[in-house]
C-alpha cells in the first residue's frame, strides 16, 4: 500500500533528483526517493563497519595529551614486524 505524503527538498537537491529521473535512472522522484530512503533504513540495519570504528578510535586517541600517549621510541614492534616480512620471504 502506498501512502501519499509530502517531502520539502532544497533546490539543488531537487534539481539533480530531476536530472536522474530525466535520464532514465529512475522513472519518477517518488521511486528515487522510495530508493534512497530503502538504502537508508537497510543500512541503518547493518553492523557497523569495523573500520569505521578503527577511525573513530584513532580519532579517540589522537585527541588525548601529548603526555598520554605511548611512546614508539622505545618499542621494537616495527623491527620485528620487517623481521617477520623478511623472514617469510626468504622461505
Amino acid at each position: 500500500m502506498n501512502v501519499k505524503t509530502t517531502v520539502t527538498l532544497s533546490e539543488g537537491t531537487l534539481r539533480d533528483a530531476e536530472e536522474l529521473v530525466e535520464r532514465g535512472d529512475f522513472a519518477s522522484l517518488s521511486e528515487l526517493l522510495e530508493a534512497g530512503a530503502r538504502q537508508l533504513i537497510d543500512r541503518s540495519h547493518e553492523p557497523e563497519d569495523p573500520i569505521d570504528g578503527m577511525a573513530d578510535e584513532i580519532r579517540r586517541r589522537m585527541e588525548l595529551p601529548k603526555d598520554q600517549w605511548i611512546s614508539m621510541e622505545d618499542d621494537d614492534l616495527f623491527d620485528r614486524v620487517r623481521a617477520l616480512i623478511k623472514a617469510r620471504q626468504a622461505r
